[in-house]
């Protein structure tokens, strides 16, 4: 089976694990011999501003950037993020949330209001009904190491790309520690069970 384009859309916040995720995803796709461009929005990351990877798969890709509208699979790390950046999906494109709040300065100074899961959804309704929430920051720490939670991630929307287990596992491996191998294996596997949870 081949992957006819797939753009992908990570978001979230910084120290959130967004690039690694995004430079897995990319190697994994290569590894299975398709053309890959990504780049990456860093900007006020270490102070906990916002963090977007673009990551195009295809046969042939010829830019790196994904044009509002044209987002296949958005894999939001945090709520807000998800709601701020919906007007890329595509229409009918699908939303997989980490349901994780990092409230804003503008929220913990009180001039401005966290959203409900339910805003956020409504949000999303605009674009798309695919929208799949994911208690990902809470697997990750009963796994007991929140920094699992962009594997975690990863391993949820492998399922959603024709590209062999083996290939995923086999990136996985080369590019973890391996102190640290182990636990991400395992949150990888925890991403997959929860992806079963619905239907994708």
């Amino acid at each position: 089976m081949t992957i006819k384009k797939q753009d992908v859309l990570i978001i979230g916040v910084g120290g959130q694990g967004i690039i690694l995720a995004s430079d897995i995803l990319g190697e994994v796709a290569i590894a299975a011999g398709y053309d890959v461009k990504k780049t990456d929005t860093i900007g006020m990351a270490q102070r906990g501003g916002s963090v977007v990877s673009h990551v195009r798969i295809a046969s042939h890709v010829w830019s790196p950037l994904i044009k509002e509208g044209d987002v296949d699979i958005l894999l939001a790390f945090e709520k807000l993020e998800a709601a701020r950046w919906t007007p890329y999906l595509k229409s009918d494109g699908l939303a997989v949330i980490n349901n994780h709040a990092i409230p804003p300065l503008s929220v913990s100074l009180g001039t401005s209001q966290y959203p409900t899961n339910q805003e956020v959804a409504n949000i999303l309704r605009q674009r798309t009904d695919k929208i799949y929430f994911i208690d990902g920051t809470d697997k990750a720490k009963e796994l007991g190491d929140i920094r699992t939670l962009n594997i975690l991630m990863l391993g949820y929307i492998s399922s959603l790309l024709p590209i062999k287990l083996e290939i995923w596992q086999d990136c996985i491996s080369k590019t973890m520690p391996p102190k640290i191998l182990d636990i991400n294996v395992r949150a990888f596997e925890q991403g997959r069970k929860e992806s079963t949870r619905v239907n994708l």
